[in-house]
């Protein structure tokens, strides 16, 4: 019977020491934090800025209609490729045509007046100078009849010449000054006429000045019947069909489109970057394109624009000229020229660039996840397991200030604890993100989960459990 109770007692006390055991390994694990660990490495990192968008052309030229008609032709179809001053499109002009003709017929006409003015004048400055001519004969000869009279004025006087003889010399004498008088009345005469040629010619001149300025108005009407193209482009939009009217505008109101023509000299991607990325953004920058239509390719491009103006991501407007919330998000426009386009672009095909805004070569590095953000009065120590935690005084302002101050770090696992070191960053990558400062190559930290990192406390002790999860198969 003795040997009984001490077969129990003995059970009991080994069964009272596994409890004891027990508790004391389950009291001394109380607050140890499970935790995933990564290490502080070295690689290359790129930082990259993802923005979506669509293909745009250098430009759009919209070829609307200069006169209202009729489209009795159309040259070109959605898709042809143009040239600069090529004919595209023709817009009946019967009565533009027809003052074309008429105005070409007065111009002939005012020519052919301003030949005969000139033939006209020319004629008048000969006759001139035949009369001209004659009038110094005249003259010639009245100096010869005046030598020929003054001697026989001395004969008649000197009673050696008769008087008939001397009568005749004087009034042949007389004759010739009556003669010079009427060549002289005709070269007068003669010069009239020739200003009233000259008169005739100018106005001939200015009729054909004038009726080249109406043609040239006139051809101009007519040209604008038919529409060119501007630029060496591609037609992409073609909304009319042969027959349709098509009206000019007006102040008021825009006239009809009749095509578009895209500047496919250079292909650009317009896309669309977050306020919070576009401070990263720079001009010249690379970039990488996939459009959604040509997938498994990728093109090289380069930024060439950034816009200052904050467009609302809802309505697509300036933030500006908006009344919606400021706190509304927004986008900003960017511009990546492709430096080789595919010949199969279009268009408005949605497209995706990937932006390098920066390359770090063998960078210190933590994955993204590792950083928090602690206020500085969270980073008191833990209280041992079976403590009360230490209530701080009264603080003044300034110090509860303090103690709000958001810092910037990574828990680092040494000697079984959680210890929170604060880190400088640069650079991010998709993943990774660079350290500048607080860690160390080969440092062990804290990677997860993501409640942990939110949750955990400075110095707390953590167990490292780095197992993959087990993910069950449903059947």
């Amino acid at each position: 019977m003795k040997r009984k109770w001490k077969i129990l007692i003995t059970l009991l006390a080994l069964l009272i020491a596994v409890v004891g055991v027990y508790a004391s390994t389950v009291y001394s694990k109380r607050g140890v934090v499970t935790v995933q660990t990564g290490q502080v490495t070295r690689q290359d990192l790129t930082s990259v800025v993802t923005a979506s968008g669509e293909i745009k052309p250098k430009d759009y030229h919209n070829i609307g209609a200069d006169a209202a008609g009729d489209l009795t032709e159309i040259l070109v179809k959605e898709g042809d490729r143009v040239k600069r001053g090529q004919l595209l499109a023709r817009i009946e002009s019967v009565q533009p045509e027809a003052d074309v003709n008429a105005q070409r017929a007065a111009l002939s006409s005012a020519e052919a007046n301003s030949t005969a003015a000139e033939a006209g004048l020319k004629s008048a400055d000969e006759n001139i100078s035949t009369m001209q001519a004659a009038l110094e004969k005249d003259r010639a000869d009245q100096d010869r009849m005046k030598a020929d009279f003054d001697r026989s004025q001395q004969l008649y006087d000197a009673k050696l010449l008769a008087k008939q003889d001397y009568e005749l010399k004087k009034f042949t004498y007389e004759a010739q000054k009556a003669a010079i008088r009427e060549s002289e009345a005709r070269v007068s005469q003669a010069k009239v006429q020739r200003e009233q040629y000259a008169a005739q010619l100018s106005q001939a001149q200015r009729g054909i000045a004038q009726a080249k300025a109406v043609l040239v108005r006139f051809d101009d009407i007519l040209r604008k019947h038919n529409s060119y193209s501007p630029i060496d482009g591609v037609v992409t939009n073609l909304p009319v069909r042969l027959g349709e009217s098509v009206v000019q505008g007006i102040q008021s109101s825009a006239g009809s489109n009749i095509m578009t023509i895209a500047d496919m000299s250079l292909i650009t991607a317009e896309v669309k970057v977050d306020e919070t990325d576009i401070v990263n953004i720079k001009l010249s920058q690379v970039a990488d394109i996939t459009i959604d239509a040509i997938p498994n390719k990728t093109f090289k491009g380069h930024v060439t624009e950034i816009g200052n103006t904050a467009i609302l991501r809802s309505t697509g407007v300036a933030a500006s000229q908006s009344a919606v919330s400021s706190q509304e998000a927004k986008d900003f426009k960017v511009v990546i020229a492709m430096d080789n386009p595919p010949d199969e672009v279009r268009p408005g095909l949605s497209c995706t660039a990937k932006i390098t805004t920066a390359t770090r070569q063998n960078a210190l590095t933590i994955p993204i996840q590792a950083l928090t953000v602690r206020q500085k009065g969270d980073l008191d120590p833990a209280p041992a397991p079976g403590k009360a935690p230490i209530i701080p005084a009264k603080l003044t302002p300034a110090e509860e200030k303090a103690r709000k101050e958001e810092i910037q770090g990574v828990f680092v696992v040494a000697g079984g604890k959680a210890e929170f070191r604060k880190v400088e960053t640069g650079i991010t990558g998709a993943t990774d993100i660079e350290v500048l400062s607080g860690l160390k190559e080969g440092d062990q930290i804290i990677t997860g989960t993501y409640q942990v990192i939110r949750t955990v406390k400075n110095e707390a002790q953590v167990k490292v459990d780095n197992k993959a999860p087990v993910v069950e198969q449903k059947s």
